[in-house]
């Protein structure tokens, strides 16, 4: 007798990919605390897109002095109040060199989110191809890739960042910390996906598949990987504000992107000399990674939670 292969999945993912999105936003909508989340996400990566327009609708760009805005009696000081908040600088300038705080604010998003969002691609993919592999094919295969999951993470990566991005000088920084980050952030992810996949590959739709004559790689594509896509969704919201922190943990510490490039982190490593005489200048940089942090954070452990698939959306 010829076992046809199972259609229905278990979990969130047996759901159509439209009705599992619809479902989702409304959950996410429901929530106060995830509709805001939802939003400031929203907001920030549509800052990210438009930072060109937005700057040239303040009317600077982020690499413009303007001694007119500093008073050269005072070290340099912002002229007027609140850092030099005017109509004209909407959020005030840098000391010294004048240069509008909100464009430097709008493209260090730009930088940060492009840096976050590439870094965690990176840490996904080879993340859940390295899990999945390890859980379905167990044995030795298992054991290769466990013991490798092991060593990244035996390494003291925050050094390792630190000595990496010092000795490349004359390398793309956003590339170098792209790629930096990415290489060490995916054993977490291979880590849960492997826990998946080893719960799922002798379930009774995979073994059905499995007599029925399809191969490891329509199994793992067809039958495993939409079964574990919910965590890896989650995953993914909740590793963004680890990137985004991390990269702006590098260019505080000196290392990240250079000047003229705006980041946040670097903007609050030059802001620390000024934060008792402009505190707008430390303040405006802070609060939007703080915001970032927070609203991704938030936004995946609501993800989290809804895409459970112990129960999330039933």
């Amino acid at each position: 007798m010829t076992i046809a292969p199972a259609t229905a999945l278990t979990g969130p993912s047996a759901l159509l990919p439209e009705k599992l999105l619809r479902t989702t936003l409304r959950k996410l909508w429901g929530d106060r605390g995830s509709k805001l989340a939802l939003v400031a996400v929203a907001l920030l990566i549509l800052t990210a897109l438009t930072a060109p327009l937005l700057s040239w609708l303040g009317g600077w760009s982020p690499t413009t002095f303007d001694s007119q805005a500093i008073d050269p009696y005072l070290g340099g000081m912002p002229r007027g109040p609140l850092g030099g908040i005017s109509t004209e600088h909407w959020l005030g300038v840098e000391p010294v060199t004048g240069r509008d705080l909100f464009a430097r604010v709008v493209h260090g998003a730009q930088v940060s989110l492009l840096i976050a969002f590439t870094a965690t691609a990176i840490v996904v993919m080879v993340g859940t191809a390295t899990g999945i592999a390890a859980g379905y094919f167990g044995g030795r295969v298992d054991t290769v890739l466990s013991r490798l999951m092991d060593l990244t993470m035996s390494f003291p990566s925050l050094i390792f960042m630190i000595a990496m991005m010092s000795v490349a000088q004359d390398v793309n920084r956003v590339l170098l910390m792209t790629v930096v980050i990415g290489v060490f952030g995916w054993p977490g992810i291979a880590r849960v996906v492997r826990g998946e996949a080893l719960s799922l590959r002798h379930r009774e739709y995979v073994e059905a598949a499995r007599v029925a004559g399809s191969g490891s790689w329509r199994i793992l594509t067809r039958q495993i990987l939409p079964n574990i896509s919910g965590p890896i969704i989650a995953y993914t919201t909740l590793l963004i504000p680890g990137m985004i922190s991390t990269e702006a943990a590098l260019s505080f510490l000196g290392v990240g992107v250079r000047p003229p490039t705006s980041s946040w982190g670097q903007m609050i490593a030059e802001a620390v000399t000024y934060y008792e005489t402009d505190p707008m200048y430390f303040l405006i940089p802070s609060a939007f990674l703080f915001v970032a942090v927070l609203a991704f954070t938030v936004l995946g452990d609501a993800l989290r939670d809804i895409l459970d698939p112990q129960g999330g959306l039933s």
